[in-house]
């Protein structure tokens, strides 16, 4: 396969002008892409296998699922950073070939013990994997290409973790738990062979030493918030080993910061914060991800504890958002030619503030799945068009030669965002269902009504040995979860509300790409080092 390759004297990664080859290059880390998502919520569906084969806690089942994405977190930032430095495709092909064997280990892991190395593993074969594979579509597609490019990538992001749940849930009733690794190594396996032939060998110039005290400080931090956003609704935010983390993230965010402001090879150069694109971008996909997460942990008990849907079942009903998400995508490029990146991204979040709006109003324990199905379309619909131009935004603010850190930063955002969400929205949910169910368990006695008083699951496990209380205490644990579930979603529409009032008066409004694009270094160089153009810049953007 032949390519023409353009590369100027500065360094710049070349762009491939070959469309057959282009379309290679997609595939290759659009499969890489999908085993990297598809692992963060594959092993959900198999917590109970997990706890009875290796006779284990589900505080200990948690760590077998969150170790990875706390790897993933930890290690973006440097890894994406080694992309540029050590060259995108060795660091590709050595992110799959750790993955793989990572995931080959997790199959066969006879012991707690190796499962938890096996996923840690997984996690710096994915955070070599997930910047790079961003990276080599913004430094090597021509700009008329690179916007469908990036709207094909967010599709993968968006919508591959519920396609990896599904499949991993109907691998799981067809075969065993251990199955569900399969699909990540065939996967990477896929992804290696086209890689090796399509994905371009393209490095920077290294303008100085990597920047080693930034990349610890940048662990610390992410580490510290994942972890601390994972692990609060379980222990409590008041709870010491929270505090701790969070002062721990905190100072380690603070020293990161006043570093990466003086060094003069910084792993990520903070001031490009102050342009629309950047700010705009990465504050959008937080909040938006967080939004999705939480959404995530309402709708699975609603439709699998009031309905009584099977995880299969589950999985396939979250698919209609999965979808359009993806599809729309694919679109939105298309759409922010023609109206720009903010009106894309306004008109994406008013479709996310509609859907919740719909499923605040419209849920009740005696409603179905249809009554969801207006709001999972318009979230779908919405969160598409306003992810792959928030994605372009932030990839569009650092230069070429920082592509792999630009992709890392986009990766770390929606990693936080959606434990944000999940601890922010989780923690509105139950707060709502605590303080709903103790006026409906009145005369049901205490251990039961305390059991109750835990989460509709154990309401529901109670309620068939509490004899006469049962119906009280699965009614009262019905209408409490929808009183919760209420309660996080119109706050989710008034954050989203907020958000979209910021994109409107910061968002981007750039229009269409421009040669600037193309090699912004110098502009962003110039940008950075001089205070008096920050309003320029920020227009300009």
């Amino acid at each position: 396969m032949t390519s023409t390759s353009i590369r100027d004297t500065a360094g710049v990664a070349p762009t491939i002008d070959d469309a057959r080859r282009r379309r290679a290059i997609l595939w290759a880390v659009g499969i890489a892409l999908m085993a990297v998502v598809a692992s963060v919520t594959g092993l959900n569906v198999a917590q109970p296998y997990l706890a009875t084969t290796f006779d284990i806690s589900q505080g200990e089942v948690l760590w077998i699922i969150n170790i990875y994405t706390l790897t993933l977190a930890a290690m973006l930032l440097p890894l994406g950073a080694a992309g540029d430095r050590w060259g995108r495709k060795p660091v590709l092909m050595a992110g799959l070939a750790v993955f793989g064997i990572a995931n080959i280990a997790a199959t066969l892991a006879p012991t707690v013990e190796v499962m938890l190395a096996a996923r840690m593993l997984s996690g710096v074969g994915a955070a070599l994997i997930m910047p790079v594979t961003l990276s080599v579509i913004t430094a090597s597609f021509p700009d008329q290409e690179r916007s469908k490019a990036i709207g094909i990538w967010s599709a993968v992001a968006a919508g591959g973790g519920v396609l990896g749940m599904f499949l991993s849930a109907l691998l799981v009733d067809v075969a065993t738990w251990r199955w569900l690794f399969a699909l990540p190594i065939v996967l990477t396996l896929a992804s290696a062979a086209i890689s090796l032939r399509s994905v371009p060998n393209s490095r920077e110039v290294a303008a100085g030493r990597f920047d080693l005290f930034g990349t610890l400080t940048s662990i610390f931090a992410a580490v510290g918030f994942t972890y601390a956003l994972h692990e609060a609704p379980t222990l409590g935010w008041a709870d010491p080993v929270i505090l701790i983390t969070l002062a721990v993230a905190v100072a380690a965010t603070a020293a990161f910061i006043l570093w990466e402001r003086h060094t003069p090879h910084p792993l990520l150069n903070v001031r490009h914060f102050r342009t629309r694109n950047l700010s705009s971008g990465t504050t959008l996909l937080l909040i938006l991800f967080g939004i999705q997460g939480g959404v995530f942990l309402v709708l699975y008990p609603f439709l699998q504890v009031i309905l009584g849907w099977s995880g299969l079942r589950t999985t396939l009903g979250m698919m209609p958002m999965a979808l359009l998400m993806m599809a729309s995508s694919g679109l939105a490029p298309k759409l922010a030619a023609r109206i720009g990146l903010r009106a894309t991204m306004v008109t994406g979040l008013t479709l996310v503030g509609v859907g919740l709006a719909s499923m605040a109003a419209l849920v009740s324990t005696t409603a179905g799945y249809l009554t969801l199905l207006p709001g999972l379309i318009a979230m779908g619909l919405g969160a598409g068009l306003a992810m792959t131009p928030s994605t372009e935004a932030i990839t569009s603010s650092l230069p070429r030669q920082e592509q792999g850190v630009a992709s890392a930063l986009n990766d770390l955002t929606r990693e936080l965002g959606a434990a944000l969400g999940i601890a922010l929205l989780g923690g509105l949910l139950a707060a709502g269902y605590q303080n709903a169910i103790n006026t409906r368990l009145d005369g049901v006695p205490t251990g039961l009504a305390d059991t109750a008083r835990e989460g509709i699951a154990n309401a529901t496990a109670v309620s068939s040995t509490a004899g006469s209380y049962s119906q009280q205490i699965l009614t009262a644990a019905r209408e409490a979860f929808i009183a919760g579930w209420q309660h996080a979603m119109w706050v989710g529409v008034a954050v989203i509300a907020a958000l979209t009032l910021f994109i409107l008066i910061n968002g981007p409004k750039k229009v269409a790409a421009t040669e600037e694009d193309e090699h912004p270094a110098a502009a962003d160089a110039t940008a950075a080092d001089s205070p008096d153009s920050d309003d320029s810049a920020a227009a300009a953007r």
